[in-house]
Order: structure tokens, then C-alpha cells, then sequence
């Protein structure tokens, strides 16, 4: 008798009247029930939270600023479509959620809209959104609300920080207008600043050529105080010098005026001799023509006459000019005498004028040294001006290009611009969610698992109709391996045709696609196949305690597969069971067959489960040898499931 005859009649067995068919079915269809139904209401319950009640209570004054931003929070809530709200008073809010009438509430206070409008202040206040959730009505929903809030907030943050953003770059315009203002100033400043320069450097020269004729009008004085000084003490008997010389010159007056007259006098003989001599000559000639001499003779005769008078003509000439002489020097010894006597006059007030102009010229002195000890002070000022302003033209000229540069690099976007740039400022990080594999829902997102599951309940409700070995082939003494493969046949047959079930309806009734559906129907039969034959082992091994085991593998594999929380969220002391036990492999191979993706770890997941086929086939292989002792206990067996 081969293996598959034993399959046959354990089939027939077990299908051997009306009742145990519908028994066998049912446990057919048990995976179906439970894969099926539980992800056909878990297929988008995100798309059914419309029904879930919730209660707003809306406080918010509004600000003339903003408006009334919590009716705007209640208009996004309303419509996003999440929860069914209900706009309540707080105390109502309070009770619904306290007896499960509402889910959770919201409140949003009076102040809200003012939090918000502060942020653009100086000392800004959050604007404060009150969520009241009660795990006791459901704890899923009290997360669902948390996510809801988290968006809303998002939503406002990045309202609110766009607007306090836009404030803040219109400020940066004011701040390049004033600071083109404060180039266009630095700018004339320079230009002022090099003519202060300019100037400063002129007036240095200036100073310096003033110091110069400071200097050099203090050496002057100098020299003149030393000359008036000198002046006074030459003239300081002036007065009584020129009163001797005045009187002197009187004396030398009254006789050059005595000489004078004398001389004129002498002129006055002088001149009428000569007078005389001319008279007489003529009554010569006249006697002589009357005589009787020829005119020839008369003029030899005057010629001769002539020439006896010459020396007196002579001498009366030099006596006239000696006279005019005399009376020049009386005139002029008058003058001198006068002028004199004026000196004479005049000297005092001369000297004192002289001592009066001495002791001014040393003070002239004393004040053009200070002069020049000043000047020596202005031109170290102008110089130092000089400098400064060097300084200032340069600075003024480092602070227009520094201006002039800084104002490139202050934003003074246009409207547009500023609204785009507010926006980013407000919303600085966009999420680029790029999904390489998508589940498409939530149910989409459990079906590895519940499949995996839903293989494992379907391949150990099978035993309880199904006898893990013949005792009758094991009495009949054929190969051990034939008797456990002949008792595993059935059980993996049905097996199969829960899984064909199973994976139909759920990839077309329920809507679970699947992007490699041969592949993933392969895997979830080669499962059903595996855990058929690990429960089957179990089984033939330890008998009813085997069906117990195979419960308390159920339980660990639905904490250790991570079909719902990623598995490396376990606490260290279950990571092993995740590598161990076969269903993490069934999940994470359906995954990447359902979904799409690598097909790596696939391959990896097969070969485990293959590994979980033949090793429990060969514990089963050992359990039917093994019977072929019979013992007390199994004669009489203590516990019979």
C-alpha cells in the first residue's frame, strides 16, 4: 500500500456520511472565513472615520487681523471628511466623551486667533488647541486623533509662520530702503569727506606757510624792538642835543644874515661902480669923437678900455654872485635855524614817541613769538585735521562701498517673489514620500499576515478530523517514511483547496492585488503545505499534546512574524523566535509577491520553508517509527483529543 492509498482512505474516512462532509468542509473553509472576513472589514477604515463622532467646541473670538482662525480650523476639519463633527459647548464635549457619545473632542479657546497673530511679536504665544480623548471609547481612535491634531497644527504653522515670514521680509524692504538711503548719504558724505580732505590739506599748507610768516614775523619784530631799543638809547638826549643845535643855528642864522646885508652892500658899490665905468666909457667915446678921432680910433680906444675894465667886470660878477650867495646861505641858515629850532621843538616828543615805539615793539615782539608758538600749535592742529579728515574721506568711502555692497546682499524681493519665499519659510520642508512599493490600503497592508495566519488555523483545525498516522499501516508493517507521508497527504490536499479558496477570494472579492499572483498563490500552497506538515509532526509525535503545541506556535508566531509592527520593535528576549519560526518567512515573502519588489529574500523565504517541509515530514517519519512499540500509554492514553 503506497502513500497515496493511505491518503485516500483517510479522505474517505473522514468524508464517510453527510455530517462529517460538512464538517470537513467547514474546516475548509475556516482560513477563508477568517483571512476573508477580517480584511474585508479592515480592507479602508481610514476611508470610514466619517462615521466616527466628534465633538468641536469652538471659544475663538477672532482678531481684526486675522479673522476668526478657529472657524477656519473648523472649516478644514469639516472638510477633510476625517470624524463626524459636532460643534458643542465645552461642558457638553466633556460628558459625550467621558460616556463614549464622542469619540474625543476639540477645543479650540477664545484667544486663539491673538496666539496666532502674536507670532510676528516680539514675545509671541502659542495658540493653544485642546484635544480630550478617553482610550476606555477606543484607543486606535485616540491615536487617529493625535494624527489629526498633528495635521491641523502642521496646516496652521505653516499659515501662521507664512504670514509672520511675509512680515518679515516686507521689514527687510524697509531695511535695503533706509540702507539705500544710507548708501545715497555715505555717498554725498564721501564726496563732503573728500572735499573736507581737500580743504583739511590746503588749510595744512596755509597754517604751514602762515607759521612760516608767523616765524619770520617774530624774528622781524625781534629785530625791530632791538633797533628801537637801540633808537632810544641813541635818542634819548635828543631834546637837549637839539635845543644846542637849535640855538647854535640861530647864532649861525643872525650871522650869515649880518654877512648878508654886507655882502649885499658891497654887491649894491659893486654894481653901480661897474654902472659908473659904463658912463664913463661912454662920455669917452663921446669926448674922443668930439676931439676928433676917427670911429677906428674911438674903438681902439674903447677896446682898450675895454680890456683895462675887464678884471673889474670880473670882479664886480664874482662880488653879485658872492652876494646872491650870501643871502642863499642867510636864507638857508634861516631855514636851518627855523628847522632847528622845530627839532628843538619837536625832539621830546620824538624821543618819547621813539621809547613809546620801543616799548611796543617788545610787546609786538612778545606777541609774535606767541604768535609763532601758536602757529607752531594751529599747524600741528591742521595737520592732525588733515589726517582726520584723510581718515574720514576713507572711512566714508569704506562705509559707502561697504553700504553699497551690503545692499546686494539684503533680500528686497517684489511681491510675487515674497509671497513664493514667505510660503517656503512658513512650509521650509516638503515630505517627497516616494513609495518604491505600495500596498494600496490597509487591508492590502495585514494580508501577508492574515494569510499566514489564516494557513496555519486552517492547517490545525484539519487535525481534529484527520488521524496523523494509520495504525492499521503501521501494524501492517509498511516503511515508516510511507506512513507518515500517507498520513500527511490528506491534510496537505486540504490544505491546498483552503488555499486556493482563500487566495481567490481575497484577491478578487475583497480586493487585495496581487503584482505576481502565481508567485504569491506558490508560496502561501508551499505554507500550507509546510505547516500541514509541522502540525502533522507535532501530532504524530506527541499525540494530543501536539495539538497543544501547535496552539502555543500560533501564539508566538503572531508576536514574533511581524505582520503588524515591524519585528525589530520586539523586545530583545522574542527577536530569536522571528528567525526561528517559519511564519515571519510566509509574511515577508508574500509581501514582496503582493506588493512588488525584490525578489531576493523570496528566494530565501522558499528555501526555509522547504527546509520546515522535509525536516517535519522526516519528525514524522521518526514518530511512526516509534509506534511501532506499543507502550501502556498508548494502549491507555491519559489525555484523548
Amino acid at each position: 500500500m503506497n502513500a497515496l492509498r493511505l491518503a485516500g482512505n483517510e479522505l474517505r474516512r473522514i468524508t464517510a456520511g453527510k455530517l462529517p462532509k460538512l464538517a470537513v468542509l467547514a474546516l475548509v473553509l475556516v482560513p477563508l472565513l477568517y483571512g476573508s472576513l477580517y480584511l474585508f472589514a479592515n480592507h479602508d477604515p481610514y476611508g470610514r472615520l466619517d462615521h466616527i463622532p466628534a465633538a468641536l467646541v469652538m471659544e475663538d473670538e477672532g482678531t481684526q487681523e486675522l479673522g476668526n482662525a478657529g472657524d477656519k480650523v473648523a472649516k478644514k476639519l469639516e472638510d477633510s471628511g476625517a470624524f463626524e463633527w459636532h460643534e458643542v459647548d465645552a461642558e457638553d464635549a466633556d460628558a459625550g466623551v467621558r460616556d463614549g457619545k464622542y469619540s474625543f473632542s476639540m477645543t479650540i479657546p477664545k484667544d486663539f486667533s491673538a496666539a496666532l497673530g502674536s507670532s510676528a511679536e516680539f514675545q509671541p504665544r502659542q495658540g493653544l488647541i485642546t484635544v480630550t480623548t478617553n482610550d476606555a471609547n477606543n484607543y486606535l481612535v485616540s491615536t487617529i486623533a493625535d494624527k489629526v491634531s498633528g495635521e491641523v497644527r502642521q496646516s496652521l504653522t505653516s499659515e501662521v509662520g507664512q504670514k509672520a515670514a511675509d512680515k518679515f521680509l516686507i521689514g527687510f524692504n524697509t531695511i535695503y530702503s533706509k540702507t539705500q538711503e544710507a548708501a545715497n548719504g555715505a555717498s554725498q558724505l564721501a564726496d563732503g569727506a573728500a572735499q573736507a580732505r581737500d580743504g583739511a590739506a590746503q588749510l595744512d599748507t596755509g597754517q604751514r606757510k602762515l607759521a612760516s610768516g608767523a616765524n619770520q614775523l617774530a624774528a622781524g619784530t625781534q629785530e625791530l624792538s632791538s633797533g628801537l631799543n637801540t633808537l632810544h638809547d641813541k635818542t634819548k638826549d635828543l631834546p637837549a642835543n637839539a635845543r644846542k643845535l637849535a640855538d647854535g643855528a640861530a647864532q649861525v642864522a643872525a650871522g650869515n644874515a649880518q654877512l648878508a646885508a654886507q655882502g649885499q652892500q658891497i654887491a649894491d658899490v659893486s654894481k653901480q661902480f661897474v654902472g659908473d665905468l659904463d658912463q664913463l666909457n661912454g662920455d669917452i667915446a663921446a669926448k674922443l669923437r668930439a676931439g676928433g678921432f676917427t670911429e677906428e680910433q674911438v674903438q681902439r680906444v674903447m677896446t682898450a678900455l675895454g680890456q683895462v675894465r675887464q678884471p673889474i667886470d670880473n670882479a664886480n660878477a664874482k662880488v653879485q654872485t658872492a652876494s646872491a650867495q650870501l643871502n642863499k646861505l642867510a636864507a638857508g641858515a634861516k631855514q636851518v635855524s627855523d628847522g632847528a629850532a622845530q627839532l628843538a621843538a619837536q625832539s621830546p616828543a620824538l624821543a618819547d614817541g621813539i621809547s613809546q615805539a620801543a616799548t611796543g615793539a617788545n610787546k609786538l615782539n612778545t606777541g609774535a613769538a606767541q604768535l609763532a608758538a601758536g602757529e607752531k600749535t594751529a599747524v600741528d592742529g591742521t595737520a592732525k585735521l588733515a589726517a582726520g579728515s584723510k581718515q574720514l574721506a576713507d572711512g566714508s568711502v569704506q562705509l559707502r562701498d561697504g553700504l553699497t555692497q551690503g545692499l546686494g546682499q539684503i533680500p528686497h524681493p517684489d511681491d510675487p517673489t515674497r509671497g513664493a519665499t514667505a510660503q517656503t519659510i512658513g512650509n521650509p520642508v516638503a515630505i517627497n514620500a516616494v513609495g518604491e512599493v505600495k500596498a494600496g490600503s490597509y487591508g492590502a497592508g495585514l494580508a501577508p499576515f492574515f494569510l499566514g495566519l489564516a494557513t496555519w488555523i486552517g492547517a490545525f483545525v484539519l487535525f481534529l478530523l484527520i488521524k496523523p498516522l494509520s495504525n492499521r499501516a503501521i501494524a501492517a508493517g509498511l516503511p515508516s517514511w510511507r506512513v507518515a507521508i500517507g498520513g500527511w497527504l490528506p491534510a496537505a490536499a486540504l490544505g491546498i483547496v483552503q488555499v486556493i479558496l482563500l487566495f481567490t477570494v481575497v484577491t478578487t472579492l475583497v480586493g487585495v492585488g496581487a503584482n505576481r499572483p502565481l508567485a504569491a498563490f506558490g508560496l502561501l500552497a508551499l505554507a500550507s503545505l509546510a505547516f500541514t506538515a509541522i502540525l502533522h509532526a507535532l501530532n504524530a509525535f506527541f499525540g494530543a499534546v501536539g495539538k497543544f503545541l501547535g496552539l502555543v506556535l500560533l501564539i508566538l508566531q503572531l508576536i514574533s512574524s511581524g505582520g503588524t509592527f515591524p519585528w525589530q520593535t520586539l523586545p530583545d528576549v522574542l527577536y530569536p523566535l522571528h528567525s526561528v519560526l517559519p511564519m515571519g518567512y510566509v509574511v515577508d515573502g508574500m509581501r514582496h509577491l503582493l506588493y512588488g519588489g525584490s525578489m531576493v529574500s523570496v528566494g530565501k523565504d522558499v528555501l526555509v520553508l522547504l527546509a520546515y517541509l522535509v525536516g517535519a515530514l522526516l519528525v514524522s517519519t521518526l514518530a511512526a517509527r516509534r509506534q511501532r512499540v506499543w507502550t501502556p500509554s498508548r494502549l491507555k492514553p491519559e489525555l484523548v483529543l
